[in-house]
């Protein structure tokens, strides 16, 4: 397709007084002007080696008032949209560097999606990871063919080994950052998405320190239509983008420590041909609190049958938290970006969502220690259609009077309102029940 020159003088402004810096070992060289041909490409070389992901419209549009579509990149073989940017990556390196092999040093997505890719194109991949890294993830990344190596018990001890072994063994070590290369690959999404949803409104991408599929992704859709509004969202607790683009440059000097839960939204800026086309670009950043994106993952689970960690369900959490109300009435696609939530969180996030959203809540109260009382606060609860979770019993440490129990029970209700009714039908018969806040 043929540039429009609007959106073309808008990237290469974006870009004209970016710094070239020299800290980056891998690809800094090739840093570009992002053109819309440059996207094409990369739609065109990828086609065969990642999914064409699904939008499809969400069950969740009557309950926010809006045509929702998710763009699920989760299902992405690795399960993360990174992969576009890695594919692309890998198959632009010359053909004697890929005899020689890449390193990287990370556990991330970006790291899985270059174990995996690199695999299938037999180019040789060495992956350092601490040795504090989950080893679900170490047998993950074995799985997808990369040669796995534990060093170290900091993130910075696996890079400077994987440095040090580029250089020996003359390997080219990757980290993610944002070259017009890799941009461009994820640049793909919002060709994708103008593609599968006709008459688009507004785009929402998750945004953070690694702003690299909302960059890439605006460039496109910006070109296609400038008049679709382009929205990255972040977390509250790790304003990265947001305090980037105040400051004009990437932040270095924040405590921005990345958060195990957020994955890439928490880390720091990783450079300034995404943050500079950001800003030119994108519509509008918003930061949701941590609350949001748990209840976020949660509607996703029921509504959708979808398993995402919190970078993938951060987009929709802006729309939980009530952050764009504009939007109401509105055609909206949301990308849905990965989906690479560890077990041992799962049932974590599915417990504190559920209580955050008043569907599971506990409450206390003493009964007289005789026969039939306890069946009589079941029978109340079965009136009321809640589901017991757990219920304890406490006569040793009690400190009312003698011969009567203390009574501890969790229960599930539907909705808030479930709750509050629950909670009067309780408070008629029991005026001394104590109900445990969140």
């Amino acid at each position: 397709m043929k540039i429009v020159s609007r959106n073309e003088e808008l990237l290469r402004d974006a870009l004209s007084r970016i710094p070239q810096s020299s800290s980056r070992t891998s690809l800094s060289s090739s840093n570009k002007l992002i053109r819309f041909e440059d996207i094409s490409a990369a739609a065109f070389k990828i086609q065969c080696g990642v999914q064409k992901t699904p939008c499809m419209y969400s069950r969740l549009s009557k309950q926010y008032g809006m045509d929702i579509y998710l763009k699920k990149e989760f299902l992405q073989y690795t399960g993360s949209v990174k992969e576009r940017g890695v594919l692309y990556l890998l198959t632009s390196l010359p053909q004697d560097q890929q005899r020689k092999g890449v390193i990287v040093a990370s556990d991330s997505n970006f790291s899985m999606a270059v174990a995996y890719h690199a695999s299938e194109l037999r180019i040789p991949v060495f992956v350092i990871m601490s040795t504090n890294t989950s080893p679900a993830r170490v047998k993950m990344c074995r799985e997808y063919g990369a040669m796995v190596i534990s060093y170290g018990t900091t993130a910075k001890d696996s890079q400077t080994h994987a440095r040090r072994l580029a250089q020996e063994n003359g390997y080219l070590y990757l980290e993610e950052e944002d070259s017009a290369v890799y941009l461009s690959g994820l640049g793909t999404v919002g060709l994708e998405v103008y593609e599968q949803v006709p008459k688009l409104d507004a785009v929402i991408f998750p945004a953070g320190g690694h702003c690299g599929l909302l960059a890439g992704s605006a460039a496109a859709l910006k070109h296609l239509n400038p008049h679709v509004s382009v929205i990255g969202v972040e977390s509250e607790s790790f304003p990265v983008l947001q305090e980037s683009l105040k400051a004009g440059h990437p932040i270095e000097d924040r405590d921005f420590r990345n958060h195990h839960f957020y994955g890439d939204v928490s880390g720091l800026c990783f450079g300034s041909n995404s943050l500079q086309l950001t800003g030119k670009l994108v519509d509008k950043v918003v930061a949701v609190r941590e609350e949001d994106v748990l209840i976020s993952m949660l509607r996703l689970l029921e509504y959708e049958r979808a398993t995402v960690d919190a970078e993938g369900a951060i987009g929709l959490a802006a729309l939980v938290a009530g952050k764009l109300p504009e939007l109401k009435g509105k055609r909206v696609a949301i990308i849905i970006c990965s989906g690479n939530l560890e077990l041992h969180l799962l049932q974590q996030c599915i417990a504190r969502a559920l209580t955050l959203d008043n569907r599971v809540c506990r409450f206390s109260l003493v009964l007289s220690d005789c026969p039939g009382d306890i069946s009589k606060l079941l029978e109340i609860l079965a009136r009321e259609e809640a589901r017991v979770l757990d219920i304890k019993q406490e006569r040793t440490f009690v400190t009312s009077e003698l011969f009567t129990v203390e009574v501890t029970c969790t229960v599930e209700t539907r909705d808030k309102i479930h709750t509050a009714q629950l909670r009067n039908a309780l408070l008629e018969r029991y005026p001394t029940a104590a109900w445990t806040e969140r």
